[in-house]
């Protein structure tokens, strides 16, 4: 079962969801709080993200 809930970072709405013990923040939620600003392809080409990615 999964549980909802949102916070508010800068004025925008970032819905978390937990599911069993694990916690996942919404993408989405996060690049409409930045207005589509390139954010996922900036975020993407950081090494440490796609070394994270990796593992």
């Amino acid at each position: 079962m999964s549980k909802s809930q949102k916070i508010t970072v800068k004025g925008s709405e970032i819905t978390i969801i937990k599911v069993g013990v694990e916690n996942y923040i919404s993408i989405t939620d996060m690049l409409k709080a930045k207005d589509g600003d390139f954010f996922i392809s900036d975020w993407l080409r950081n090494r440490n993200t796609v070394e994270f990615l990796g593992i």
